[in-house]
């Protein structure tokens, strides 16, 4: 895909929009091609109001390919891309910042907080580290190289310059980046040998959130080591005899640090391997059971902390490694 010749408005990216048509293959391109940009605009938002429709038209709104202003009457390149800016409503606030941690002429690495995500998807937008970073700092190219989830926090990995971009993508994508987590979860049990590699397969079912061990060849492998026993100040259930399927720092007796080192980088693949162990992560909304909470109930944070990353810098040849200073079981 082209390189939207629109730049972010108020930090969010123009949305791309591909005609039918063209000779390249794309979901689209066995589809006819209307005669019209407005006849292609019907049929492509038809629950949107005529009026809705020809606002993403006015003067600077669309553009084509090459950065010209795109009018109603315009005939539509098959195969075509088109970008425009969607409406986006606001959004309530995260009250949690990000923190800068390294800056240079090609990178901007963060300490993510705990409920921000970091990139913009169908709920958050606007809070999104992304969209927050490129305001906040004036950076209008920013873009995360790699993710985290939303409600782990730790080092994300921005990119400044589209000109350096892909040799920094590329080295996750050759999984030549070293990551380590830290979290917090139940003391093991007196069988279970630390450290392991955990492998498994892993597959997310459509339309679910929990990632699903199956049979099959192992896809995700995951090394988990013991660092030492943590006692919470305030336990809050210290007379239970069983602790609650979601539990947070302060609501269990005896706890353990772990450090878990993902050799594979599948979707929820650390939360997943530790569940699996009897091990679920303190503060799991999604393990072992899917509690579907508030986005904004802030109250007992996932334990689990991207606390390091190195690699070798593509540019220099020079080995980098970041450290987070954020620390688990500081919201009791």
């Amino acid at each position: 895909m082209p390189r939207s010749p629109l730049p972010p408005r108020e930090g969010i990216s123009a949305t791309s929009l591909r005609a039918p048509g063209g000779k390249e293959t794309h979901d689209k391109n066995h589809l006819p091609v209307p005669d019209t940009i407005g006849e292609w605009l019907e049929a492509e938002f038809p629950e949107a109001d005529d009026e809705a429709r020809r606002s993403l038209l006015t003067p600077g709104d669309m553009r084509d390919e090459v950065g010209e202003p795109i009018r109603w009457d315009d005939a539509v390149v098959p195969g075509g891309f088109y970008f425009f800016h969607r409406p986006v409503p606001a959004e309530e606030r995260i009250p949690f910042e990000i923190s800068v941690v390294f800056e240079d002429d090609d990178l901007l690495v963060v300490d993510k907080p705990h409920f921000l995500a970091s990139t913009p998807n169908g709920r958050f937008v606007r809070e999104c580290v992304v969209t927050r970073a490129r305001l906040d700092f004036d950076q209008p190219d920013l873009v995360a190289i790699h993710r985290l989830d939303r409600v782990t926090a730790g080092l994300l990995i921005l990119s400044k310059r589209p000109e350096t971009r892909g040799r920094y993508q590329r080295l996750f994508q050759d999984r030549l980046v070293t990551k380590t987590y830290r979290a917090l979860a139940a003391m093991p049990p007196a069988d279970l040998e630390l450290p392991l590699v955990k492998e498994s397969r892993l597959v997310k079912p459509r339309g679910g959130r929990q990632v699903l061990e199956v049979e099959g060849e192992p896809n995700a492998f995951s090394k988990i080591s013991l660092l030492g026993e943590r006692t919470p100040p305030s336990p809050r259930w210290s007379d239970a005899t069983e602790p609650p399927p979601r539990r947070s720092v302060g609501e269990c007796p005896s706890i353990g640090e772990y450090q878990l080192e993902p050799l594979t980088g599948k979707t929820h693949q650390l939360r997943v391997h530790m569940n699996s162990l009897g091990l679920p992560i303190l503060g799991d909304p999604v393990y072992p059971v899917d509690r579907a909470p508030d986005p904004y109930d802030f109250s007992a944070p996932l334990q689990l902390l991207a606390a390091s990353i190195g690699f070798d810098d593509p540019l220099t040849g020079r080995p980098r490694r970041f450290e987070s200073g954020l620390s688990l079981g500081e919201t009791l």
